[in-house]
């Protein structure tokens, strides 16, 4: 599968950027050091490794696991310990949001294009589609998975998340000077700036281009926004948010349109802005019984 492996180094004040695609978004490591033989070698680990997990874990290559898992017609595939971990994630992510958080869900997207369009399916196509969603009809323990015909995984709402937390790792092994790797507007800093000042953030407001983006002060840990900026329906002046409920097929309704959380990891955070948006109106309510620090847009 041909993709942009392409990796641009940027001199920078204070530092160096290092540049590349992955993910279906443009990625960015900001490292404080002026020593450019540190920044080559995160420059080669931290895209190898965030392209590594999006090999093995995207939907729409042929070759990866994801793939291997979705095309096995209910028959066991194997399972290495990576891949049961997230497993495990995946099954206490949807034992915690009470079924509303599915990685069986994916398959929904077979009548949900996001493309703000006015193109709503009908109920018919969305119920035919339910009847091949449920984490519960999916069984694996730590040597094999086995999907029922028909139905599909997908990582696409933990994979980015986790790909931050691993080039964080492998970062941490060989430096300790501050950097921050963003994947598309997924975060985290290893540390403060080598000037003692918090890493700047700047968050996108959803639909509205002629907002100045909310600026974050991130001094260390993760960063994750979850909302409905470039990925929803508009019909007859009511808005679909791409956060669609796994038990009824359909948008959560009366939820904020843009939630941004910090939590010590990305995945985290990750998770924890797409389970309160999943909660509707009640979405701050939520992150405000978790005790984490969030900012919400409606």
């Amino acid at each position: 599968m041909k993709r942009n492996r392409n990796v641009d180094i940027v001199q920078r004040q204070d530092g160096y950027s290092i540049n590349f695609f992955a993910m279906a978004s443009p990625c960015e490591v900001l490292v404080d050091s002026d020593d450019k033989s540190l920044v080559r070698v995160l420059a080669k680990i931290i895209p190898d490794e965030v392209w590594r997990i999006e090999d093995k874990y995207s939907r729409y290559d042929p070759d990866s696991f994801c793939s291997a898992v979705n095309q096995s017609n209910g028959k066991p595939v194997a399972l290495d310990h990576e891949s049961y971990l997230l497993m495990q994630f995946a099954q206490q992510c949807y034992e915690l949001s009470n079924g509303l958080f599915d990685i069986t869900s994916g398959i929904l997207r077979k009548v949900w294009h996001f493309d703000g369009s006015g193109n709503v399916p009908d109920s018919k196509s969305v119920r035919h589609l339910l009847a091949y969603v449920g984490w519960h009809k999916v069984h694996f323990d730590e040597n094999s998975v086995t999907l029922p015909t028909g139905m599909e995984l997908d990582f696409g709402g933990i994979g980015k998340e986790y790909a931050v937390d691993r080039a964080m790792l492998l970062a941490k092994n060989v430096t300790n000077e501050p950097f921050l790797i963003n994947l598309g507007g997924d975060l985290c800093a290893n540390k403060v700036r080598i000037n003692g000042q918090a890493w700047q953030v700047g968050i996108e407001h959803p639909g509205f281009v002629d907002k100045q983006p909310m600026v974050v002060a991130l001094f260390k840990g993760a960063l994750a926004t979850s909302g409905d900026a470039k990925r929803f329906l508009l019909k007859d002046g009511v808005r679909y948010s791409h956060i669609l409920n796994a038990k009824t097929g359909w948008p959560v309704e009366n939820a904020p349109r843009s939630m941004t959380v910090v939590a010590p990891q990305c995945i985290q955070a990750g998770i924890l802005a797409t389970l309160s948006l999943l909660q509707g109106a009640n979405a701050e309510t939520y992150l405000t019984e978790q005790e984490v620090r969030f900012w919400a847009v409606r």
